[in-house]
Formats: C-alpha cells, sequence, structure tokens
C-alpha cells in the first residue's frame, strides 16, 4: 500500500536543510539573542539573519518583520492591535465571509467589543469583488482585512486593487498570506499591504513560527507586554531555532518557487480533470486557471458524505481534508462552501487535495485508481444515490 501525503495545506514536512540547520541552534549555538555575551550575540545575529529573509520573500525590509507564533497570533496581532490604536479614529472594520477562523472570530471578537463589522460575501468562485468592498467602505472605517488566497478552495483574491482603494481612503490593509506564501509571488508594496500574515509551517518550516509584516508608520498595539522583544510588538523569548528554520524555509521557497508552481499545476490539473472523468455527480468547487493557487484541488462528490470519504482514503494510506484542518473535527460542512452558494448537501461532500513539491505523477494515478472504487461502494449505500439510478432506469 502506497503512503499518499495530500494535505499540504494543512502543514509540510519541515525539509532536511531546514531542520539540519535548526538542530545547531537547539544544542551548540543556544544562547538568547537578547543576552549581551558571545552566545547571545551568535544567536542575535542568526536570527536577524532569518528577519531579513523572510523580509525578502515578500519584498519588505528586515525592520518590517514581527516574529510571532504562528499565523493565528499574527492575525489577532494585525486586527486587534490595529483597532485598539485606531479607536478613536473609527470603530467599522471589513472583512470577507470566507477568511480563515483566526480572522473571521478575532473580527467577531471586537465586534462583540464596541466595533461594527461588515462581512463582505464573495461570488461562485469564492472570490471577492472589489467593487462589493468599495460600496461597503464607510467614513468610520478604519480596516480591511483580506485573504491573499483561500485555504479551502485556493481562489486567489484581488489583493493589489483593493490595496489601492484602502491606501487611497486612508484604510489600513491587513492580507492574511498564509496560504499563498511560498507558492505564488508576494510583493507587500505592489501588493499596497499595510499588514501581511504568514507562517512557517506551510512551506516546509517548523510549526510554531509565523511572522506579521508592520508597514512602517503603521500604528499597531501590542497584545503581548513584558521583556520588549520584536521592537516592544510581541514581547517574549524568541524562539530562535524555530525563527532560524522559518527564515531558510523563506530562502528555499524563493529559489524553489517557480519550479515547485510548474510541478504542482500539472499535477492539479492531472488530478482535477482524472477525477471528472472518473467520477459522475462531481462538482469542482473555486476558480480553474490562473485565479487558483498552483497545489489545490477542491471537490464535491454527490450522494457521499466527506467524513466517510477522508476514513475510507486514508485506509488506503491517502491523506486529504475535508475543509481547514483547525476544524475538521465539526461536523457542519465548510462556511466556505456555504459562502460560495452550495447548498448543505454538496458541501457535506466535498474533498480537498493540497500537493506539495514531493508529490508525483504514481501517487496521483493511485489516487485515481482508489478513488472512484471508494465512491462507487459508498453510493450504494446511500438512499439518495439510489433515488437517481431508479430516476435513469425509468
Amino acid at each position: 500500500m502506497m503512503r499518499v501525503y495530500l494535505d499540504h495545506s494543512a502543514t509540510t514536512p519541515v525539509d532536511p536543510e531546514v531542520a539540519a540547520l535548526m538542530m545547531t541552534y537547539y544544542t551548540e549555538k543556544y544562547g538568547n539573542p537578547s543576552s549581551v555575551h558571545s552566545f547571545g550575540r551568535e544567536a542575535k545575529q542568526a536570527l536577524e539573519q532569518a528577519r531579513s529573509q523572510v523580509a525578502e520573500l515578500i519584498g519588505a525590509t528586515p525592520q518590517e518583520v514581527t516574529f510571532t507564533s504562528g499565523g493565528t497570533e499574527a492575525d489577532n496581532l494585525a486586527i486587534i492591535g490595529t483597532a485598539e490604536a485606531l479607536r478613536k479614529k473609527g470603530k467599522h472594520i471589513i472583512t470577507s465571509c470566507i477568511e480563515h477562523h483566526a480572522v473571521l472570530e478575532t473580527c467577531e471578537y471586537l465586534g462583540k467589543n464596541g466595533f461594527d463589522l461588515t462581512v463582505i460575501p464573495v461570488n461562485e468562485e469564492g472570490i471577492l469583488l472589489v467593487e462589493d468592498v468599495k460600496k461597503a467602505i464607510r467614513p468610520d472605517t478604519i480596516l480591511i482585512s483580506v485573504m491573499h488566497a483561500n485555504n479551502e478552495v485556493g481562489s486567489i483574491q484581488p489583493i493589489a486593487e483593493i490595496g489601492k482603494l484602502a491606501k487611497e481612503h486612508g484604510i489600513t490593509f491587513h492580507v492574511d498570506a498564509v496560504q499563498s506564501l511560498g507558492k505564488i509571488p508576494i510583493n507587500v508594496v505592489e501588493m499596497n499591504v499595510d499588514l501581511l500574515t504568514i507562517s512557517s509551517h506551510k512551506i516546509y518550516g517548523p510549526k510554531g513560527v509565523g511572522a506579521l509584516y508592520i508597514r512602517k508608520g503603521v500604528r499597531i498595539v501590542p497584545l503581548v507586554h513584558g521583556g520588549g522583544q520584536e521592537k516592544r510588538r510581541r514581547s517574549g523569548t524568541e524562539n530562535t531555532p524555530g525563527i532560524i528554520g522559518f527564515g531558510k524555509a523563506c530562502e528555499l521557497a524563493g529559489q524553489r518557487m517557480a519550479d515547485d508552481a510548474k510541478h504542482q499545476t500539472k499535477l492539479r490539473d492531472k488530478l482535477m480533470n482524472g477525477i471528472q472523468e472518473r467520477i459522475e455527480y462531481v462538482k469542482v468547487n473555486g476558480p480553474l486557471g490562473e485565479k487558483r493557487l498552483p497545489n489545490n484541488v477542491n471537490v464535491s462528490i454527490r450522494y457521499v458524505e466527506g467524513e466517510s470519504l477522508l476514513l475510507s482514503l486514508d485506509m488506503l494510506g491517502i491523506a486529504a481534508s475535508s475543509g481547514s484542518a483547525c476544524t475538521s473535527g465539526s461536523l457542519d460542512p465548510s462556511h466556505v462552501l456555504l459562502a460560495m452558494g452550495l447548498i448543505h448537501e454538496i458541501a457535506h461532500g466535498s474533498l480537498r487535495f493540497s500537493l506539495g513539491r514531493q508529490n508525483t505523477e504514481e501517487e496521483i494515478d493511485y489516487l485515481l485508481e482508489q478513488l472512484p472504487k471508494i465512491v462507487e461502494r459508498l453510493r450504494m449505500m446511500s438512499p439518495l444515490y439510489d433515488q437517481v439510478i431508479h430516476m435513469k432506469q425509468a
């Protein structure tokens, strides 16, 4: 039995080069970067090199990069930090209905604590319309938060256009780029971004490390207070090995992005086309072509449950997802698919396959061989599918 990992949007394996470098800072160069002695200075120098590596991948300066424990903390710092800094200027926040829960729940928290929230819809491809954002802007709007690419259906948002709109109105613009980092180019200047969230473990770096780009001059209130690390924006002794690993992962991502995208796009299209050719009553969720992340495949297979599909695939060594990993324990259908107009019945039968740089055509062939058999078996137990068969025969 093959073991096939197709859940890279949930997490990625740590690159061997990254792991080897990190180990040095666990066992040999283990100083606290805040210490003034040689051990500390050695760690500080490596940490600042990592800051430069992260900055280079997103077109920022090193001074604009603040390290956090991950994407969730960076989202919270960006949204709550901005809201608190600009509370006297206004209390209106705009976001989209397909954001990661780290953004949606943070905005909802502010909505319960004196702020006014507008949630923008998306079209059937899961893409936000710039015109809808424009219509939502008010004189008291202080923040717009929109993800770069969706974690479930891979839809890429018109970030540069929304950023330009925000800039024209003097509104702080936050972008969650956790899923797009390392997959498609990011330049915070060209995209008119004020705040950008990124995470290490989505690009073959370690878990528990992320960063928030904060454009020079942007006001933000820290959430964590203490020793004053990270220019007092995020106190606490830095996760030095993790940050150094993140920096190396960013360097490698920059070098390999074009080849990775070409490879994954080829596998993506083969998988997407193969599923539609081999299985009836399948809907591809999200846009096609360049509007979609190169590694994302999301399909709804009617008359079966996504959870049953996942368990059956897992028994054959294939790892996939039925939504975002953070909420995979929930039986509710994806809020993203519902926002795109899918009914509950179809949304419940969704699968997400997210490809990585190590996946092969042989692995895709194996999946395409096994998935139709699983679907056929599960549909034979479905009363809804039984009705479809009877209608066909009639």
